[in-house]
C-alpha cells in the first residue's frame, strides 16, 4: 500500500489548508500535481525547501510531482507577501536560472525512472509567449470578476497601505496568470492538484475558479498548502545576517549550509527534522526522545544537519562540513585545514581578528612578526615566550615549540594565510599579501 499523502505531510506539520475532497482523490488514483517557483535567481534557497519537500513526499506516496518555473509570471512578479515588485528578467537569464534550478530539484526527486510518476518540470513561459492580450482578455479575463479579484487577501494588503508603493495593473492580473496555468496543466498534462505555500492560496483558489468557469462546474481541481515556515521566535526561517541559505555551494558553502541547521534551537529542530528530512516518524520520534534525554549533546541538530546537507548535497560535502566544525573546537591537523577549500576556511574563522602582513616580512622569527603593532596577537615578546614555552601557542593547529622560530612561505595555507591560536578559544588569522 502506497502512503497517504495528506496524512503524511499532516504528521509532519506540513499541512495548512487543503480544499475539500482532496484527500479522497489522492486515495482514489495516482494524481497529477504542480507547485510552482520563480526562476528569480540561479538558485533555489532554505525557503524553497518545504514545497520541494512536498513534492518528494508526493512523487514516495506514488503520485506524479510536476514543478513549474515561473518563466513568465517571473517577469511580472507575484504580490503576495512581497511590499514590492520585483525586476524583470531577460529570456537568457531565466533560462540559465530555470537549468540550475532543476540540476538542484534533481536530487530530491527522480525526472529520470521510466515509471508513470516520474517528475517533470514545465516554464510557464513556453505558452505564455505566444499569447497575445487580446487571447487573454478574451479566453481568461472575461470568466473572473474584478469583485472576486479584489477580495483576495493578497490583493488588499497591497491596497490598504501595507505596502509602500499600491498595486500595478501588471502585478494585479498574476492571480489570473497562476490561474492560467493551472488551467492550460489540466488540459494538457492532467493536473488536478495544486501545491504551494500558505500564502499562495488565493492564487491557487483563483486557479480552480478559473477551471471550474471555464470547463464547466462537473471538472474539479483542488488546492493545498503548506505553513510558511517561521523559527520559534517568530522570525523568518531561512534568513541569517548575511542573507539567505542557499543551496548553491558557491553562494552558500557546505559548511555555512551544515552550521544553519547545528545551530536551531530544540524546538525548531523538532519541527525541522519532520518538515526538511524524508526520515519516518519511528525514526524521528526515538530521535527527539533521545535528544529529551540529554539535550546538551544536541542529537536532533546533529541528525538534522546531517541529512539535509546531505540531501542537498553530498556526503563528501558532508563529511568536509563536519571535519570543518570541529576544527574550532577540536584537535584537527594542518591537514584538516589544508583540505578546506579557501571560502570554508574564511567561512570557519569567520568573526576571528585578522591582521594583514606584506609577503616581504616572511623570514622574520614568530616573535618578531606576532607581536607587531599591526599584527597585535601578543601582547607583548615577553607574553609570547612565556605562552610558547607553556606549550600554549600553535600555528596552522601545530604547536608552537620555538618562539624565534623563522615565519616562511612554506607555512602558508593556500599560498596567503596563517593561523596562529593563542591557548584553546583565542584564534587570530594573519593573511599574507
Amino acid at each position: 500500500m502506497k502512503k497517504n499523502f495528506v496524512e503524511e505531510l499532516r504528521w509532519r506539520g506540513m499541512l495548512a489548508q487543503i480544499m475539500p475532497g482532496t484527500e479522497e482523490l489522492l486515495q482514489k488514483e495516482m494524481v497529477t500535481a504542480y507547485l510552482g517557483t520563480d526562476p528569480t535567481a540561479d538558485s533555489l534557497h532554505i525557503g524553497h525547501l518545504c514545497g520541494i519537500m512536498m513534492l518528494r513526499h508526493l512523487q514516495r506516496c506514488g503520485h506524479k510531482p510536476i514543478i513549474l518555473v515561473g518563466g513568465a509570471t517571473g517577469m511580472i512578479g507575484d504580490p503576495s507577501g512581497k511590499s514590492q515588485e520585483r525586476n524583470l528578467l531577460n529570456n537568457e537569464t531565466l533560462y540559465h536560472n530555470q537549468e540550475c534550478i532543476k540540476k538542484q530539484v534533481a536530487k530530491f526527486l527522480d525526472f529520470e525512472a521510466d515509471v508513470p510518476n516520474k517528475a517533470e518540470m514545465v516554464n510557464n513561459y513556453d505558452w505564455m509567449k505566444d499569447f497575445t492580450f487580446l487571447d487573454f482578455a478574451r479566453e481568461v479575463g472575461k470568466h473572473i470578476t474584478v469583485n472576486y479579484m479584489m477580495a483576495k487577501e493578497s490583493v488588499q494588503q497591497r491596497l490598504n497601505g501595507t505596502a509602500r508603493d499600491g498595486l500595478s495593473f501588471t502585478e494585479f492580473t498574476y492571480q489570473l496568470l497562476q490561474g492560467y496555468d493551472f488551467l492550460y496543466l489540466y488540459q494538457h498534462k492532467g493536473v488536478k492538484l495544486q501545491l504551494g505555500g500558505n500564502d499562495q492560496w488565493g492564487n491557487m483558489t483563483t486557479g480552480t475558479e478559473l477551471i471550474r468557469r471555464t470547463l464547466g462546474s462537473e471538472v474539479e481541481t483542488f488546492a493545498l498548502t503548506c505553513p510558511l515556515i517561521t523559527k520559534s521566535d517568530g522570525k523568518k526561517f531561512g534568513k541569517t545576517e548575511s542573507g539567505n541559505i542557499w543551496l548553491d555551494p558557491k553562494r552558500t558553502t557546505p559548511y555555512k549550509f551544515y552550521q544553519f541547521w547545528l545551530n536551531v534551537s530544540d524546538e525548531d529542530a523538532e519541527r525541522y527534522i519532520k518538515i526538511f528530512t524524508s526520515l519516518e516518524k519511528d525514526v524521528i520520534d526515538g530521535l527527539v526522545e533521545e535528544h529529551k534525554q540529554d539535550p546538551g549533546r544536541r542529537i536532533l541538530q546533529k541528525r538534522l544537519a546531517e541529512e539535509v546537507t546531505l540531501l542537498v548535497h553530498s556526503k563528501e560535502a558532508l563529511e568536509m562540513a563536519q571535519e570543518a566544525s570541529g576544527i574550532l573546537f577540536g584537535k584537527a591537523t594542518k591537514d584538516a585545514l589544508e583540505k578546506l577549500d579557501e571560502q570554508t576556511f574564511l567561512d570557519v574563522f569567520d568573526g576571528v581578528p585578522q591582521y594583514e602582513l606584506d609577503k616581504d616580512q616572511l623570514g622574520q622569527p614568530a616573535v618578531e612578526l606576532f607581536t607587531r603593532d599591526d599584527v597585535n596577537v601578543f601582547a607583548s615578546k615577553g607574553e609570547m615566550r612565556k605562552l610558547v614555552q607553556g606549550g600554549g601557542v600553535s600555528l596552522n593547529k601545530e604547536k608552537l615549540t620555538a618562539f624565534d622560530r623563522p615565519i616562511t612561505a612554506d607555512d602558508l595555507i593556500d599560498g596567503k594565510y596563517l593561523l596562529v591560536q593563542r591557548g584553546k578559544k583565542n584564534y587570530f588569522l594573519i593573511i599574507v599579501k
